[in-house]
């Protein structure tokens, strides 16, 4: 998926146990990386994207992806596009559900503290090592040593989208072009596949993705954005760190 994947497991349990759940997860990434790669030329993406695969020959993930996708694109306006940049790149939506996947389960393997951070898209259950909640800064967006909120929490997701790192990357749909308006987008919830899907789309609205994610609180997603111009603005109900 292009980028690095940290896994925390903070359960009382023997070591090989735990080493054994790591495993797992990190096979269970990897088989999403081989199918789901837009850089891999075997994987079912990049098959589907040549007309080498129909849908009716996809797997179950990748009908799941599909369906998934065409349902955020509803529910966005059409700001969460799998097709923005032109051929099919479902990675908006990949990395989200994989981890929130992997999270489901350590859980159903009784791993029930834990924490995964795939490049900024975290999701945590339970308790930190030392007892209390977990403790996630949200990068500042000019100042890379610095942070803008620190959250705190014991069962939920977090996943930012931003053009810090990679630039405008996002593509606002209805224009074709790379979006503008947004330097940050952080959005907090119960479910990272949609935490990080909600950033995504957010970010390609610009500033009108402001009274869009506002409308979020009410299903439990709250959120953090900072401006291209330097504002910054966060829901009422943001788990921030006291």
């Amino acid at each position: 998926m292009g980028t690095a994947v940290s896994i925390e497991l903070a359960d009382d349990r023997p070591g090989p146990e735990l080493r054994a759940l790591i495993d797992d997860v990190c096979r269970w990434l990897h088989e999403v990386d081989a199918r789901f790669s837009t850089y891999k030329e075997d994987s079912e993406v990049s098959r589907m994207r040549r007309g080498e695969l129909t849908l009716a020959d996809c797997s179950d993930d990748l009908r799941h992806v599909l369906n998934a996708c065409a349902d955020l694109w509803r529910d966005t306006d059409g700001y969460f596009d799998a097709y923005a940049g032109g051929p099919l790149d479902p990675s908006g939506y990949v990395k989200g559900w994989s981890v929130e996947v992997a999270s489901a389960r350590l859980a159903a393997a009784g791993s029930v503290n834990h924490y995964i951070n795939a490049g900024g898209d975290i999701r945590m259950r339970g308790h930190h090592p030392d007892g209390g909640p977990w403790r996630v800064g949200i990068r500042h967006p000019w100042e890379a040593d610095k942070v803008s909120w620190v959250l705190a929490l014991t069962d939920g997701a977090i996943a930012t989208s931003g053009t810090y790192e990679r630039g405008h990357h996002v593509i606002n749909p209805r224009t074709g072009q790379p979006a503008r308006g947004l330097r940050s987008v952080t959005v907090v919830g119960p479910d990272l596949t949609l935490a990080d899907a909600y950033a995504t789309a957010a970010l390609a609205m610009g500033e009108a993705g402001l009274t869009w994610l506002a409308k979020l609180a009410t299903d439990g997603y709250d959120s953090a954005v900072v401006t291209d111009d330097g504002r910054a603005f966060s829901s009422a109900n943001l788990p921030a760190a006291v």
